[in-house]
């Protein structure tokens, strides 16, 4: 039986340093859930220095590509352009477990490498992912509805490495 390695959020870089493909996980804390709608709104806020404003700290985060609605939360396909490249900028913000599904371009894992990030898998299961969610808070862009960045308490979010140290379980 593999191992389990047990992250509590907010991460630190030994935790995620210590990481490898195909390690399992399990997630619990605070994470924030963004998709093709605002993940792009993060960024250039990072970039031109309104983030700070905000007063959202992602230092240690976890950012699950997702939208948050009444029937829970689900997996997207990380490798959306405007999911992909939102990688680096928010992985360079702090943000060290970036969680969805689907294969990400080489570069995009050699990008997590250089931030000591990490891009990881986790099964599109609604039903027990919405009985692991503890809490949840839009904390930005609520006219985007489900697509508004949201942050919420898990609960042991299991999820298997997919991308660390420059090697991706995607060739």
């Amino acid at each position: 039986m593999q191992k389990i390695t047990e992250l509590t959020t907010p991460l630190n870089e030994e935790s995620i340093a210590a990481l490898k493909v195909g390690d399992v996980v399990s997630i619990s804390g605070y994470i924030f859930c963004g998709r093709d709608a605002v993940l792009p709104r993060i960024c250039r806020e990072i970039e031109s220095g309104m983030w700070a404003k905000r007063g959202i700290d992602l230092r240690g985060g976890v950012i699950f590509h997702t939208a948050v609605s009444p029937a829970g939360v689900g997996p997207t396909s990380s490798n959306k352009l405007e999911i992909e490249s939102s990688f680096d900028t928010l992985s360079k913000a702090g943000i060290k477990i970036h969680l969805g599904k689907g294969a990400i371009k080489a570069e995009t894992v050699s990008s997590l490498e250089e931030s000591n990030a990490v891009f990881a898998v986790i099964p599109p299961v609604t039903a027990l992912l919405e009985s692991q969610t503890v809490e949840r808070e839009c904390v930005a862009w609520p006219e985007l509805g489900m697509e508004a960045l949201y942050r919420i308490k898990v609960d042991h979010y299991q999820a298997i490495i997919a991308a660390a140290k420059g090697e991706s379980i995607y060739g």
